[in-house]
Order: structure tokens, then C-alpha cells, then sequence
């Protein structure tokens, strides 16, 4: 693992690369933890975090060089929250001013909740936001995989937190790392008293997780998760 240095930003927003594929920016304040995972001159962005320092994150990698000689890109929200899917238009706009295609992807779930622009789930109004309905071009459902230059990651549904929550599995044969999103985090899972969420289903997903080799977990929130098997069991111990 790399910790990049960028004079004139705090240590919290240095970028946090992992080999060999994937760059993860710690979400400032209510947003998400936005990934970027590239190959060749393909990229995919999972989460975008609330769109109010979107234009934090892309000065880091336009510093970084993150995105150079990128034609095309995926930008992928591991489920409906605000927190998660309020800088996709930003973000979309800002790649494509700079010549990228910009695609939207989301587990089927996801993508109507965002086509229909469904604030009862989305929660923009707990943010002081509005949310605007969007298109999602690519609509996934379970063990779909998607395709980022030669990787290829998969869906794996895994609602709870809420309906559509997903993660995706990326296994180079070098490193297995799974994005989860809210569905886990180091030591919790995500809260399932918001609209759509659903305990029973949240465990049932987590024992899908278990089922899983990983190296890294990466999540929507806090710090990555480095004991997967063990972290998924204590989790199971005190789960309902």
C-alpha cells in the first residue's frame, strides 16, 4: 500500500493507492469515501460522496495524474444514499469537459430509486440538498460483471442497509478487494432504520460476504478493512 504526498492538502485527503489497480480519497465531512479504480484507459469511480468538495477530489487527481489518457469512465454508487450518489453529476460534467465518456452504473435497485429521483430513499433533504433525477446507462443485477480496461468486477447484491445495496468483488489474481459500501465497515455494518432497510436481509448479506476470499475491504466509510474473515464473524456474533 502507497500513501501518495500532495504538498498544500491535509494528510487526511493524501490518496491511499492500492496495488495494483485502485485509489482510495477518505470522504471529507458527510461524504462518502470515493474510490477510483483504473486499467489501461478505462477508469471506474465507485461513490461520489454528497457533490459538495467534488472539485477537492478531482484537483487531487488532476495533481496525481490519476486520470491521464483516460477515454472512458464508470461512475458506480454502491447504493442510494445522498452522502453516496450527490456529486454524480458534477463529477459526470467535469470528465466529460475534459474529453472522458462518463457512464452511470448502479444494481438495478439503485438505478430506478435514481431515474425516479425518489427523495423518500435518496435523503438529499437531510443534507439541505435537492437530488435531480438521472440516467443510469448501465443497470446491473446480481453476479453481473463489470468491465474496466481487462479487470472485471463483480455485483454481488447485498441489501440491508437498503434494497439496493451492492458491492463489487474485483479479483486480479493478484489482490481481492470488495467495495462494500454501507453494507460493512470495520467492526459495524450499516444502519438499517432508514427507508428500504431491513435487518434480516442486512445479516443474510453478510453471511453472502462470508463467503468470499478478500485481501482488502474497502468501504463507504472509515478505514479499510484488513482481517475480512474475522471481521465478518465478530460481526455475525452480535448481529440479530
Amino acid at each position: 500500500m502507497k500513501i501518495s504526498s500532495i504538498e498544500g492538502f491535509p494528510r487526511e485527503l493524501v490518496p491511499v493507492e492500492l496495488p495494483p489497480h485502485t485509489v482510495m480519497l477518505r470522504g471529507i465531512a458527510w461524504d462518502s469515501n470515493i474510490y477510483l479504480v483504473r486499467d489501461g484507459d478505462e477508469a471506474l469511480i465507485i461513490d461520489t460522496g454528497t457533490g459538495v468538495n467534488w472539485h477537492v477530489y478531482t484537483k487531487i487527481w488532476e495533481r496525481e495524474g490519476h486520470l491521464n489518457g483516460v477515454k472512458k469512465a464508470f461512475i458506480f454508487n454502491t447504493h442510494e444514499h445522498f452522502d453516496h450518489v450527490g456529486g454524480n453529476r458534477p463529477l459526470k460534467g467535469w470528465l466529460e469537459r475534459k474529453g472522458i465518456e462518463a457512464l452511470f452504473a448502479a444494481h438495478e435497485t439503485t438505478a430506478k430509486t435514481l431515474e425516479k429521483g425518489d427523495d423518500y430513499v435518496i435523503l438529499a433533504y437531510s443534507y439541505g440538498r435537492r437530488f435531480e433525477p438521472q440516467k443510469v446507462e448501465l443497470k446491473l443485477k446480481e453476479g453481473d460483471k463489470l468491465r474496466i480496461g481487462s479487470l472485471e468486477l463483480e455485483l454481488i447484491h447485498t441489501p440491508g442497509h437498503t434494497t439496493g445495496s451492492s458491492c463489487l468483488y474485483l479479483d486480479d489474481g493478484e489482490t481481492r478487494i470488495m467495495f462494500t459500501g454501507d453494507t460493512v465497515f470495520k467492526g459495524t455494518v450499516g444502519r438499517t432504520d432508514l427507508p428500504t432497510g431491513n435487518g434480516r436481509e442486512l445479516r443474510e448479506s453478510i453471511e453472502k460476504l462470508s463467503d468470499f476470499e478478500v485481501d482488502f475491504g474497502l468501504p463507504g466509510h472509515g478505514r479499510y478493512i484488513d482481517n475480512w474473515k474475522g471481521n465478518l464473524t465478530k460481526i455475525l456474533g452480535w448481529l440479530p
